[in-house]
């Protein structure tokens, strides 16, 4: 039987995983926001593919250079697909409209992730990217 799913509320949501590897549609939420970026996550074992159906984002991503990030950033454009490489320190801007499709591994989590903070310079330099 064919399944369907659909999600609609803030952040992510997995509407499909398997033994393999997992979908999620994620939206605009807060800490996703312009105004509420904080932090950059990466997942130590495994890639993630994003997607854009909607709206507007942008990746940012940084690789650690001794105690500071060198931090980059890419306007994504709609149906394109985007890999993160495993390791790599990222997160999504998006604007209020937006909605992503991710697919990743299904064992990617919390416990083989890591979220680090962002200091107030850092957080400078990425709101001057998005200009």
């Amino acid at each position: 039987m064919i399944q369907s799913t659909f999600y609609d509320g803030e952040g992510m949501n997995r509407v499909y995983e398997n033994e393999k590897w997992m979908v999620g549609l994620k939206n605009w939420k807060p800490a996703n926001d312009r105004a509420g970026i904080d932090c950059l996550e990466r997942h130590n074992e495994t890639d993630e593919l994003f997607i854009l159906l909607k709206g507007a984002c942008t990746l940012v991503y940084a690789t650690e250079t001794g105690p500071g990030l060198d931090l980059g950033a890419v306007k994504m454009e709609p149906l394109k697909v985007y890999a993160i490489p495993a390791r790599l320190w990222h997160n999504t801007i998006t604007e209020r409209d937006t909605k992503l499709a991710l697919i990743e591994d299904v064992s990617t989590g919390m416990e083989n992730s890591d979220i680090r903070a962002l200091t107030v310079e850092e957080i400078e330099s990425i709101r001057d990217m998005l200009d």
